[in-house]
């Protein structure tokens, strides 16, 4: 059974997108659907199927059957299906970040963007499909000979989250699929329509039914069928650290290879010999990205005190020139937040900081707009036990902390559970060195706010999660290796 849908064109109010519908598989159509909300607006813009346990359970037999005749295709010929899905992909870039801005609520250009850098894996992995290399090794004895293969996984489970419906999914389905394995991917409950589309235009590719699976609705017996499956030897899962550590439980039970991508706490340290506009623009793009809604946004802005005045005021002044409202105007650069649960955490947060002294220099409210729109928020003399240095906020809220020496920068850097992401602004070059190797993050951004790339591996260490993701160590997660002994090779 292949849950990916066949295309259509949907139309929401003026405006033309790409979409796709579920077709009943094997009699049987799920009792349920679910709204798909746009953020900014609250329309309701689609209903989905909403599935479980059953549907779950026929995608993995799609997934499983699907295995064994994608796994013996040449690494040629797949890496043909996934160029055809990266063209696709970039031929529909606009309606499909349409589709993202509808969904999910950030800005239509932000929204294209992640179109075209979720595509870029697919591509990237196309190539890729054509270099897993195996070994031989040098034998012990002279009669031997001993080869080293790597070969697919499996069945892979992905859970992909709603602050990047495309990207996430492409950054997993791309090597899963160029290492021969099949998936079945859980999309956000309330991003499913990015990953609709991209499945069905999988299937535009000739990348044949089964080898890519969508379900979606229920999710806590859609991840229990994941994980107690036998069939399903991968869980690969980007999203909260509490969720990671149950799927992590979870695939105890069957022994599943496990990569997590989770969440955050970043510090972005500004040193005194730091560029001031450099560090004001890289700091603002760390920061509001996706209106603070991602895994590697700042999370904790940490200032030298030699130009925390000088940087809290350029930095305030380029805050307040955000402009917010609905992804679709012109020059909106800060959407609304994914519902109101986000919107209270916010909230919270920033409410717990004020009453525990710091001083809010500009927003720390709800927006005129209403919905779930926050204002663009920076806050002044936090401490390191308030929530919002302890806690990922995940929203439009940039906490400035003052610091005085290296050292204590970076004890503050990593007095956290978390290590995904940091970023650290300065010209003194033998700094940059020693401060990178002694913050505790899978990434560092020296001078630069945006680093994610498919070239290099993403992932974080501690709490914050497993595997990499993206470059050719991504492969390595859907890989096993299997080691061959070739013995009596001298008998005539």
């Amino acid at each position: 059974m292949t849950l990916s849908g066949v295309a259509r064109v949907a139309f929401v109010g003026s405006r033309r997108i790409f979409a796709s519908h579920l077709p009943s598989m094997q009699s049987y159509t799920p009792a349920f659907s679910r709204q798909v909300h746009n953020p900014a607006t609250g329309e309701v813009i689609a209903n989905v199927s909403c599935m479980g346990g059953k549907e779950t359970k026929d995608a993995i037999s799609s997934a499983f059957d699907a295995f064994n005749s994608w796994s013996k295709l040449t690494a040629a010929e797949r890496s043909k299906g996934l160029r055809k899905w990266y063209d696709l992909l970039m031929a529909h870039k606009e309606e499909l970040g349409q589709l993202i801005t509808l969904e999910q609520g950030k800005p239509l250009k932000e929204a294209v963007g992640e179109v075209d850098y979720g595509a870029k894996f697919i591509e990237f992995y196309a190539e890729e499909a054509k270099r897993v290399y195996g070994d031989i090794i040098p034998a012990t004895l002279p009669d031997r000979r001993i080869f080293v293969l790597k070969q697919p996984v499996g069945v892979a489970g992905a859970i992909t989250p709603w602050n990047f419906p495309l990207a996430m999914i492409t950054r997993k389905v791309g090597p899963a699929l160029a290492c021969g394995c099949t998936v079945v991917l859980k999309p956000s409950e309330f991003t499913p329509l990015s990953a609709l589309a991209a499945a069905e235009l999988a299937l535009q590719a000739g990348i044949p039914p089964g080898v890519v699976n969508v379900v979606m609705g229920n999710a806590p017996d859609i991840g229990d069928a994941l994980l107690t499956s036998p069939q399903v030897r991968k869980i690969t899962f980007t999203g909260s650290t509490a969720v990671g550590k149950k799927l992590m439980a979870g695939a105890a039970g069957t022994v599943k290879k496990v990569s997590l991508e989770l969440g955050g706490n970043a510090p972005c340290i500004v040193f005194d010999d730091a560029d001031l506009n450099v560090a004001v623009n890289g700091a603002l793009a760390a920061k509001f990205r996706n209106s603070g809604q991602t895994c590697v946004c700042a999370n904790r802005v940490l200032v030298q005190e030699g130009i925390y005045e000088k940087f809290a005021d350029a930095f305030s002044k380029a805050v307040k020139n955000l402009k917010v409202g609905d992804g679709f105007g012109e020059g909106v650069v800060q959407g609304p937040l994914i519902n109101k649960a986000a919107l209270e955490k916010v909230e919270t947060f920033v409410e717990d900081a004020v009453s525990k002294g710091a001083k809010v220099l500009l927003g720390g409210r709800r927006h005129s707009l209403g919905m779930t729109f926050y204002e663009p928020t920076v806050l002044s003399n936090v401490k390191s036990e308030m929530l919002v240095s302890r806690e990922e906020v995940f929203g439009p809220v940039a906490p400035l902390l003052c610091f005085k020496t290296e050292e204590e920068a970076i004890h503050m850097a990593n007095d956290t559970n978390a290590g995904l992401a940091a970023y650290i602004f300065t010209n003194n070059l033998q700094r940059t060195w020693r401060v990178s190797e002694a913050l505790e993050y899978g990434l560092v951004g020296v001078n630069e706010g945006l680093i994610s790339t498919e070239v290099a591996p993403f992932g974080g260490v501690k709490q914050s999660g497993l595997g990499r993701e993206g470059s050719k160590y991504g492969m390595d997660e859907f890989l096993e290796i299997k080691y061959v002994c070739l013995g009596d090779m001298n008998r005539k």
